[in-house]
């Protein structure tokens, strides 16, 4: 059986990639994997960009569940109180799987938290889910295993490979828990159809 064991985060990962004034950033944007990012870990993903600058990126993926775990579970692993709430357990990215992310609404704060902008929040310590678990969390969550990390340029090369689309992101899009469509509404964001880019990926 898989091993989803998950730790508290020592060192936030976003606190070091948050952008300057000087340079440009795709922080809180959304990336939209297009049709020719196959790789099993990336296709048909969307990924919330906490943190972007010339150090690298991070982001969460938004638009998949984790296919064999509970929220329910977890708690009991971390000995936690069990609650009447069951958060989708989402794929956060391949980096860190057993590090445990929720990017959430920022009425709920603390000291690890990272606030990315007037409404988002990232915590990373089990703190969070012991609040969640006792019904004193955040009005909105996402829970996620992992994230998605890129090096310096790397983000840049693959979107001039045009690897990925880019839209501002915003709240709804993000918390939507119609995950099996998310991506088509993150698409339908730039006025774009799923259709006439399964044409351009078919071409030679």
């Amino acid at each position: 059986m898989e091993d989803h064991r998950i730790y508290p985060t020592v060192t936030n990962p976003v606190a070091p990639l948050l952008s300057s004034a000087e340079a440009p950033s795709l922080q809180h944007h959304v990336l939209i994997a297009m049709p020719q990012l196959s790789d099993g870990f990336f296709n048909r993903s969307v990924i919330y960009v906490c943190a972007h600058s010339a150090e690298g990126a991070m982001g969460i993926v938004i638009n998949r569940a984790m296919p064999d775990i509970e929220f329910a579970e977890l708690l009991d692993q971390l000995h936690l109180p069990q609650s009447h709430a069951a958060p989708t357990v989402h794929f956060g990215g391949p980096v860190e799987t057993g590090r445990g992310f929720v990017l959430h609404s920022t009425d709920f704060c603390r000291e690890d938290t990272v606030r990315l902008t007037d409404g988002l929040s990232l915590t990373g310590t089990i703190d969070i889910l012991r609040a969640i678990s006792e019904g004193r969390g955040p009005n909105r969550a996402i829970f996620a295993l992992g994230y998605a990390g890129w090096g310096p340029g790397q983000l840049e090369t693959e979107l001039q490979a045009n690897s990925w689309l880019t839209v501002p992101a915003d709240d709804d899009l993000i918390f939507d828990p119609d995950l099996p469509h998310k991506w088509d509404l993150a698409l339908a964001r730039l006025g774009v159809s799923p259709l006439m880019l399964s044409l351009q990926g078919g071409r030679a």
